[in-house]
């Protein structure tokens, strides 16, 4: 496949961003995927932007990142504020977007879910293999 993907990676929290974006890669190049750019940003909360501003580079995009519940709300917020601008940026620019972004209660349940990178590779592939059919 001749596909260009583009993996937004947080460095906060960097010892679980990276191995998901290990993760990722891994599947990705188990699929034949030979173009694989990373972009890294400062947080999860920029992740959106970045695609956004990437989006005609690339034709999909894995959003890496991991936000660990804190004691204020902000959690929450941030959260599904990212999860809503990941879903517009896909819907508006036609490109799947897989999601890696955790969003756990502590670090352990963060490093028992790695294989989320996988699965979002595997995700956007689907999407990319199987444009819809006219019936």
């Amino acid at each position: 496949m001749k596909i260009k993907i583009c993996i937004v990676m947080s460095v906060y929290n960097d010892d679980i961003t990276n191995k998901l974006f290990f993760s990722a890669k891994k599947e990705l190049i188990k699929f034949g995927i030979k173009r694989i750019e990373k972009f890294e940003v400062p947080g999860s909360f920029e992740i959106p932007v970045a695609i956004s501003k990437l989006a005609k580079k690339y034709d999909a995009f894995i959003a890496i990142g991991c936000i660990i519940q804190g004691q204020t709300l902000n959690f929450a917020l941030i959260s599904e504020s990212i999860t809503n601008g990941i879903m517009q940026i896909s819907v508006k620019e036609n490109k799947p977007i897989g999601n890696a972004i955790l969003t756990c209660f502590n670090k352990k349940q963060a490093k028992e879910r790695f294989n989320k990178g996988a699965e979002a590779a595997k995700a956007v592939i689907a999407v990319l293999k199987n444009e819809p059919k006219k019936i």
